[in-house]
């Protein structure tokens, strides 16, 4: 994979089509459930040693099998980043014991902080930023928040996005004044000229927050509608839904080839656009969405250093 840069091969020669592929998904992220890791017999063998593994906390999954999850990943010889989600923590008290057992049993040093899926909070935090300021996780490397390219309504019910934005300018203030690396990490989407207006208008307002793309890995066509649905995906769910009307296509699997591949072309072409890596929602499961990804990086890694 070295022999690739954004935009040009270390020889000098344009990199074209699905070349681009390879750095785009240099460092990927994937996610997983205590439930569904517990159906891998070895990480190792599906994805490459390293890899950043989040682990979805969903409200009321039991923190053993999330610490669980987490020691057996590091043990694995991958990076656990526990989800922490604000409205299904009580107090500041469940929080510390929560960090202080994914450090002491799991060595985890990443968190996704994030609001979370429900509607009442159990306790005291109802937001990252409140997670943040907390102090909990003081001496973590890194802590990412959620983005959405495509609006938040839990945030802005009116459909604006400026409690977003100011949400996400006091986490890029937070950013510079800590050691901690930060990045946004981001629902799942399916067209990428909405990601991409969204990531430039970043940039545009100063918020250089790094961007961890969400892409839904291959799954049934009803399966990523229902996902969608639940998870508030935005406009870009037309791109399913036009997909559902082609009776040629309806039965078939998605893959996330043409969306990746566009923010891909993107990146090429403008090597500073603020996607930083991809995050990987396995919605069709993790073994299928690892063979995809090692369809479009290995073979073509090796066939270019085999022409040298």
């Amino acid at each position: 994979m070295a022999l690739f840069k954004f935009g040009r091969k270390e020889s000098g020669a344009p990199v074209t089509g699905s070349e681009m592929l390879i750095p785009f998904l240099q460092g990927f992220s994937i996610e997983v459930m205590p439930r569904t890791a517990e159906k891998i017999d070895d990480f190792a063998a599906i994805l490459p040693v390293g890899t950043r593994v989040y682990i979805a906390h969903i409200d009321g999954t039991p923190i053993d099998e999330m610490v669980a999850t987490a020691a057996r990943l590091r043990r694995e010889g991958f990076e656990p980043m526990p989800h922490f989600p604000a409205r299904i923590i009580k107090d500041k008290a469940m929080l510390t014991e929560w960090v202080t057992r994914y450090k002491a049993e799991a060595d985890v040093k990443q968190g996704l902080l994030l609001a979370g899926g429900v509607d009442k909070p159990v306790g005291d935090f109802h937001s990252s930023m409140q997670l943040l300021e907390s102090g909990a996780f003081d001496g973590f490397e890194r802590l990412h928040v959620a983005g959405h390219p495509e609006g938040n309504k839990d945030i802005d019910p009116d459909g604006s996005d400026k409690m977003v934005m100011d949400a996400l300018r006091w986490k890029q203030d937070f950013s510079t004044r800590t050691d901690a690396k930060m990045a946004l990490a981001t629902q799942f989407c399916f067209e990428a000229a909405p990601v991409i207006a969204w990531v430039n208008r970043l940039q545009a307002e100063g918020i250089d927050l790094p961007v961890h793309i969400g892409v839904a890995g291959p799954a049934k066509l009803q399966t990523l509608i229902k996902f969608s649905i639940a998870c508030g995906v935005g406009a870009s769910l037309r791109v399913l839904q036009k997909r559902a009307m082609d009776v040629s296509k309806l039965l078939l699997p998605y893959e996330p080839d043409e969306f990746v591949s566009a923010l891909a072309a993107h990146k090429a072409a403008n090597p500073s656009f603020g996607i930083e890596a991809v995050h990987f929602f396995p919605l069709g499961g993790i073994k299928t969405n690892a063979t995809w990804i090692s369809n479009r990086t290995i073979p073509m890694a090796t066939a270019a250093q085999a022409n040298g």
